[in-house]
């Protein structure tokens, strides 16, 4: 039992030693003379403290995490080298966003969906609301930072550890615990326009062999306008060298004449707004300025863990978390065009043409700004026993985790109803013309409430043995082996209204999906001779959907001298199709694209043919198979001289059968040159034409995608440097991505085509972060310079996605200092003052690409927020 405890009592510190942590500290020993062990995320042996990894693994600790002045986990995700594109945050929130209100990581930028998030080592339920209509990813938003202990990071593959969904690696959020006494802390920032706040309280208690620890945190953010950024508030970017994307669906708006050809504008319609299209003269309107950058934002939470040695064999654990956010998401009043099938009767006291008109393109402006009320609630439940039999260490546990979300919309929100706005315009009530603003009692009776409600629910069971399996004269062979069952369940529920298409202009989601998984793991730890150390290990997953899977790994460590340790592992993975996917009912999602067959059937010269955005109607494939990659690390760890660390890795992920839509150009350029297609719909012809207005697609999802993505990662770090009387430490993490290797459908949708992302739209090729940290009796200053290189601009040119033939620019790169200062000098209280990007640097200019980038920056990789003062106190007693 004593070697069970000891386990226990220096995890927290031993990791930070075997891992490299970003503050390096010295270990301490239970007892004079005692071995530590530690259990690292990417293995389940508990091992030597002194052990060398052999996969590449960060990690940053409490005090680390206090002195960077994050205020929650998606910004300590943006800016870690490792991550990349497919990390997304609030930033952006709009009435079009299918997750508004969370926030993901994606290691390696291979997606959300390919980096596996765990919360002290157990999984926990995904976000009830899918990005990008079935990415499926765990909230990171539920898990307050003020909870956590520290954030380990594993780089590799570990599906053979793990199972599904560890592709590109492991993120472990590690829980503060056996706290004892009580902390308070308090902390408020502020940007131009902008402003945060926090509070957290931890409270513990040690009883006779136990421990109760709570965690208490809210947390609270403004709203960030994109109108208060400059520049930032127009979809019209041309002045800025990018392109105009306003609109056709104006107010005032556009309108089709009996017997007409053409479309024409509404007679109000400001001159410098005319905007001539294939379909005749529209009302351009620029929606940006009602856009936000960050969405207003409250989270509360409340954790608590305790854990009682009920014999001298078995101790008794438990974790109980409640999370409660709270958010909202905007956009442009709601835009409508001929598929709503709106007239005006030429009886209409307001109708200037005198005849019966249909509505071609129109917004109503009057109605207000489309929003949505976003809540979220995560609940969390451990319980298990854990202990020694005859030196082994053993661990059953139950969890039940669940995130519930509901989002929605209220009449006085902006949500307009086709049918009940038709009414109000026959009744003569609703005046269509000349973009004026109608009574409030005509806008309460075209406006509508809405709802749209997700769960997602995780059940599992869980045992587990880790201990030596005997002695050998190169060391100890050592083991661990697990059973887990888990049952997952995932819905979400649109507003009725949406699937009666009563509501114009905003995408909605469906799904519905449920399955089990029973799996079986097996580690192995070899030491072999010269100083070699060997693991392996296999895991075995049947899914109740799709199928099984078995997934070995192998990492072999060499520890060549007492300065330097040479490092290799191998495994293969898999990531199940997600249950947005396997459950996908009719959902919609706004893109934009030029209709070339269109223009050309109706006599439109090509370069007059305007841009617009158009409905994608995607619908389940039941036969989608499992991802499949492959992965390796090489590396090194070389400590030259006495407090100087040193790490260099090559990394490889390849991965096969990645799920993808079929690419809505490819559909467009085997269907849309058809008036009757069912897969992609058109209204009926005007007077003359030939291809009526096009109106939607038909889209699905497929195993056709291919991946082959590699990197360097160089890691160096210096503790101790005596300097002007006090104690620096050092560190940098960089990352080199060498290549992003994509094979997916072409634009045409009929053969498989092969571009390298790095260094491309959204893949800098260069991230890295350098912060120093100097500590001098009770004060402290730290620095951290965050740096994100340059990549191509516009990968969608006129519709079309490009990575390379079109590139004519480059986004610069971005790179921000924050500093803190730190003052220890009154008794249990910290004084901390600091500042994030303290140049006021803003985000480079990006003309984008066309779709969730308008405005002239990359909500992906930059923070447009500014120059970001904060202060914080926190005290103990």
């Amino acid at each position: 039992m004593e070697k069970f405890t000891l386990r226990r009592n220096v995890l927290a510190s031993a990791i930070l030693a075997a891992a490299a942590s970003t503050t390096p500290q010295a270990l301490f020993a239970a007892e004079e003379g005692a071995i530590e062990e530690v259990t690292v995320v990417g293995s389940r042996i508990s091992r030597n403290s002194e052990f060398e990894n052999a996969t590449p693994i960060q990690v940053m600790d409490r005090e680390s995490i206090e002195k960077s002045g994050y205020t929650n986990l998606q910004q300590l995700f943006e800016k870690n080298p490792a991550a990349g594109n497919g990390t997304f945050s609030t930033r952006g929130n709009n009435q079009d966003s299918t997750a508004n209100g969370a926030a993901a990581v994606s290691l390696r930028g291979m997606g959300a969906d390919a980096t596996l998030v765990l919360v002290n080592g157990r999984r926990v339920a995904i976000s009830s609301f899918a990005e990008g209509v079935t990415t499926n990813f765990v909230d990171i938003n539920s898990v307050p930072l003020a909870a956590v202990e520290r954030v380990e990071v594993l780089k590799d593959g570990a599906s053979a550890i793990y199972g599904s969904d560890a592709v590109a690696g492991v993120v472990n959020l590690v829980l503060r615990k056996d706290f004892e006494g009580t902390e308070v802390s308090m902390d408020y920032g502020s940007a131009d326009g902008y402003d945060e706040q926090s509070f957290s309280a931890v409270w513990g208690i040690n009883g006779e062999n136990s421990n109760f620890t709570v965690i208490f945190d809210h947390h609270k953010n403004s709203r960030l306008a994109s109108t208060e950024r400059s520049g930032l508030g127009t979809a019209n970017q041309s002045g800025n060298g990018g392109l105009d994307l306003r609109s056709a669906r104006g107010f005032p708006g556009s309108f089709i004449l009996p017997g007409a050809t053409k479309t024409v504008e509404d007679p109000n319609c400001p001159e410098d707004r005319i905007k001539e299209t294939r379909n005749g003269n529209v009302c351009a309107y620029d929606y940006g300025p009602w856009t936000l950058l960050t969405p207003e934002a409250e989270r509360t939470g409340l954790i608590m863990l305790g854990h009682k040695q009920l014999n001298e064999e078995i101790e008794f654990f438990s974790e109980i978390a409640v999370q409660h956010n709270t958010s909202v998401a905007q956009g442009a009043p709601t835009p409508l065009d001929a598929d709503a099938g709106l007239y005006v009767l030429a009886d209409h006291p307001n109708n200037p043409f005198g005849e019966d008109v249909d509505i071609a393109f129109y917004r109503t402006v009057d109605a207000g700004a489309r929003q949505w009320d976003i809540e979220t609630d995560n609940l969390r439940g451990v319980f298990g026993l854990r202990g020694s039999i005859a030196d082994w260490d053993w661990e059953t546990s139950i969890q039940r985790s669940r995130s519930e979300s509901e989002q929605t919309g209220s009449k006085s929100q902006g949500w307009v109803r086709t049918d009940l706005l038709q009414e109000q315009i026959n009744a003569g009530n609703y005046n269509p013309f000349g973009g004026v603003q109608n009574p409030d009692s005509v806008i309460d009776a075209i406006t509508t409430n809405l709802v749209r409600k997700g769960k997602s629910d995780l059940t599992s069971y869980n045992f587990s043995i880790n201990g030596d399996l005997f002695d050998t004269s190169n060391g100890t062979i050592a083991m661990a082996a697990g059973l887990e069952y888990r049952e997952e369940k995932a819905s979400d529920i649109p507003d009725d209204q949406f699937q009666r298409g009563l509501i114009f202009g905003t995408e909605s989601v469906s799904a519905s999906a449920s399955r089990d998984i029973s799996s079986a793991y097996v580690e192995v730890a070899i030491p072999l001779p010269a100083r070699f150390d060997l693991t392996l290990a296999a895991r075995y997953d049947d899914y109740s959907d799709f199928g099984s899977t078995t997934n070995p790994m192998a990492k072999l460590l060499w520890t060549a001298t007492e300065q330097l340790s040479l490092r290799a592992s191998w495994g293969t993975g898999f990531r199940a199709p997600s249950l947005a996917q396997i459950g996908l009912g009719d959902s919609q999602e706004s893109k934009f694209l030029t209709d070339y067959y269109g223009c050309e059937a109706n006599g439109i010269p090509s370069e007059d043919c305007t841009k617009l955005d158009y409905t994608i109607i995607y619908s389940q494939n039941p036969d989608l198979e499992a991802e499949e990659s492959e992965s390796f690390n090489i590396g090194a760890v070389y400590e030259p001289i006495e407090n100087l660390r040193l790490s260099l890795d090559y990394w490889n992920i390849t991965q096969e059968g990645k799920i993808d839509d079929i690419p809505y150009t490819g559909i467009y350029s085997l269907h849309c040159n058809d008036q009757d297609s069912t897969v992609c719909r058109r209204n009926e012809p005007l007077a003359g034409q030939s291809l009526g207005q096009l109106q939607s697609l038909l889209s699905s999802y497929t195993n056709i995608g291919e991946q082959d993505v590699s990197g360097v990662d160089l890691s160096a770090v210096y503790s101790g440097l005596e300097l002007a009387g006090g104690e620096l430490n050092l560190r940098l993490d960089y990352s080199y991505l060498t290549e992003f290797e994509r094979v997916e459908l072409n634009l045409n949708g009929d053969a498989l085509m092969t571009h390298d992302l790095a260094g491309k739209y959204e893949y800098p090729q260069h991230r890295w972060n350098a912060t120093a940290d100097w500590n001098f009796d009770t004060f402290g200053i730290s620095a951290l310079l965050s740096y994100i290189g340059e990549f191509e601009d516009t990968p969608n040119i006129y519709g079309n996605l490009d990575y390379g033939d079109n590139a004519y620019r480059t986004v610069d790169s971005f790179l921000t200092l924050g500093i803190q200062a730190r003052y220890t000098g009154f008794e249990n209280m910290v004084l901390s003052l600091g500042a994030d990007n303290v140049f006021d640097e803003e985000p480079p200019f990006a003309i984008g690409n066309q779709d969730g980038d308008l405005y002239g920056y990359v909500q992906s990789q930059h923070d447009p927020r500014g120059r970001f003062i904060y202060g914080k106190m926190t005290y103990t007693f």
